[in-house]
């Protein structure tokens, strides 16, 4: 039993370092933009003939891979979850990432029986917990990497479109411009606009490139600076005047929500506080002593099956879980202000 408790223990630990070793490489790992590079002829014959053994390879080591997004290519779910990963900028395919949420339920599942067997707990409960932590904890990296990544672009908006502005009014043209922010802006506006370089350079029109760009950054700026592009575009007019108006309205607003996130800042804290506490606390007593956290845990019929001297359902923390998820949203409810 002690052999079998380490083993899985050990399968878990090493799991989430797969996991974790996973998410890391990602930033090393070529993608798109390198691929478009190879066939703009940006990168050269020399460029094409070094990547031709690693496409060999990489085809061969991949052919599941690919075989599963084969499989799962007409799934709504497979396009919301591709689309997800392009706005975090991760370079993993569909298949790539079920099967790094699979390796993490495992993973989950490992840790969750390991402590189970060292503490005495049933398996079976904290063997589901883990499952469905493990399952979601990729998403929610995920999406975090989302939202810090779309916050970043919007925070760099402002002083981009004030550069396309000023580029516009030296002479250069659009795409002139918009190379030139690849080349001077900080990622991830720099990246995102190089892409649209890119897809311009391989045939596609401004106006398709700029809306590729929005489906990949879902910013209502964003959307605000490209609707008056292809409004410039269709009936003309001072590009440059209109950049510079939609570049202060912009910063205004970013200005304005940073004060808001200021001045909620602690309401915001107290929502993470209030919802975390109560599940730290009982986590940490179930440790220290579990034998006083049991009874609250022990399962049973539910109250309208019950006949009398039996235990009836798990109300108290059943209850207690869904007015502090109820409590929770209704703060972040509150505090998300728009602007």
């Amino acid at each position: 039993m002690r052999s079998t408790t380490l083993l899985l223990g050990a399968g878990g630990i090493l799991a989430i370092l797969l996991i974790v070793i996973g998410f890391i490489s990602l930033r090393g790992r070529g993608g798109l933009s390198e691929r478009l590079d190879q066939f703009a002829g940006r990168g050269g014959k020399e460029a094409a003939a070094e990547a031709a053994p690693k496409k060999r390879r990489g085809r061969d080591s991949s052919a599941l891979a690919k075989q599963i997004d084969r499989a799962i290519a007409d799934r709504g779910f497979a396009g919301r979850i591709s689309r997800d990963l392009a706005r975090a900028n991760m370079k993993l395919t569909v298949a790539e990432f079920l099967a790094l949420r699979l390796l993490s339920g495992f993973g989950g599942i490992g840790v969750a029986y390991l402590i189970a067997l060292i503490r005495g707990f049933k398996p079976i409960v904290l063997v589901i917990i883990g499952l469905v932590v493990g399952l979601f904890v990729p998403s929610f990296l995920v999406r975090r990497a989302k939202g810090k990544r779309l916050r970043s672009f919007n925070n760099q908006l402002g002083d981009t479109i004030t550069l396309l502005a000023n580029s516009l009014r030296s002479g250069y043209s659009l795409l002139q411009s918009m190379e030139m922010v690849s080349r001077e802006a900080p990622p991830p506006v720099s990246e995102e606009f190089h892409r649209v370089v890119q897809e311009v350079g391989l045939g596609l029109s401004t106006q398709q490139a700029l809306a590729n760009l929005l489906r990949r950054v879902p910013s209502d700026d964003l959307d605000l600076m490209i609707t008056a592009i292809n409004i410039q575009h269709e009936v003309g007019g001072n590009l440059a005047q209109i950049l510079d108006t939609i570049g202060h309205t912009i910063r205004e607003r970013v200005r304005i929500k940073g004060e808001i996130r200021v001045l909620v800042a602690q309401q915001r804290i107290s929502g993470y506080v209030v919802a975390g506490l109560p599940v730290i606390l009982g986590l940490v007593l179930s440790f220290i002593t579990p034998a006083y956290m049991l009874p609250l845990f022990k399962m049973g019929l539910p109250p309208f099956l019950a006949k009398k001297g039996q235990e009836g359902w798990i109300c108290m923390p059943i209850c207690a879980g869904i007015l502090m998820l109820m409590g929770f949203f209704i703060i972040q409810r509150i505090v998300n202000i728009e602007v």
